[in-house]
């Protein structure tokens, strides 16, 4: 089977574009199951109804999300309506939503993703190590195939949730950053893994905010108000191979595709 994993969606410019390309993969070759970070999704910064609801009708069958998932307050009462956009999983007891879920695929193949979120140079969480071991038998019992999206800051920290799961989960999949980094591979416990899948948002950016004004923050250091720019757009991420019956992962490669503006 084929997996997608799309790297974090930034904005309005982020969502077409993972639309458009999401249709040329499923027109080029057999796409069975999607995975996006929706974390920037709305304006930006966030996620909402609205932009959850876009990227589940581009064929998204999983959104994942990290640190800026309450940024709009009615993603509260969405999460918990909602199963298939996870917060965290190792976020504090009592946060709204789950940090896993399983779904099928077409042919009726189970797919579990985790959500987890790293500690180095990010907020308050739980051990996200300890979390995924707690988790995983229950994940394991109705699912082989396993896609974890290790939301993290240190390139190091997500690098050891990948080794520290090899064998045991599909992927290990990075994000936060918006950037790619080139460091696929799959591990020797048949584990692939990716430090950060990147962006999907504008190319003509900071990170997919205008370069302006995140410069003008970076020289005065006044408070600036961040909007997300225009033009071209890039999509990042991976697709991977996996073997169904064993959960094992056959490949990864990386996906950097341009979007033109509309």
């Amino acid at each position: 089977m084929r997996i997608a994993f799309f790297g974090d969606v930034v904005g309005r410019p982020g969502r077409r574009a993972v639309a458009i390309v999401l249709r040329q993969l499923r027109r080029n070759e057999r796409i069975d199951f999607v995975i996006a970070n929706g974390e920037n999704a709305a304006g930006g910064k966030g996620i909402d109804a609205g932009s959850a609801e876009e990227l589940q009708d581009a064929g998204v069958d999983v959104i994942t999300t990290g640190n800026h998932v309450w940024q709009h307050r009615e993603i509260v009462t969405y999460l918990a309506d909602n199963p298939r956009v996870l917060r965290p999983l190792n976020f504090p007891p009592g946060a709204p939503g789950v940090g896993w879920v399983i779904r099928a695929t077409q042919n009726g193949t189970p797919v579990a993703v985790v959500n987890l979120i790293g500690r180095v140079f990010m907020g308050p969480a739980d051990c996200p190590f300890r979390a995924a071991d707690a988790v995983l038998p229950a994940v394991h019992a109705d699912a082989r195939v396993v896609i974890v999206d290790m939301h993290g800051e240190a390139t190091s920290e997500k690098v050891g949730m990948g080794r520290y799961l090899d064998g045991r989960v599909t992927a290990v999949l990075g994000s936060h950053t918006h950037v790619q980094t080139a460091d696929e591979a799959v591990l020797p416990g048949g584990t692939a893994v990716l430090t950060d899948a990147g962006m999907c948002g504008p190319e003509d950016s900071i990170l997919g905010v205008r370069a302006d004004r995140v410069l003008e923050r970076f020289l005065t250091q006044m408070p600036v108000r961040f909007e997300v720019a225009s033009g071209p757009a890039i999509v990042q991420g991976a697709v991977l191979d996996v073997d169904e019956n064993s959960g094992r992962a056959l490949g990864i490669r990386r996906i950097r595709e341009r979007v033109g503006p509309p």
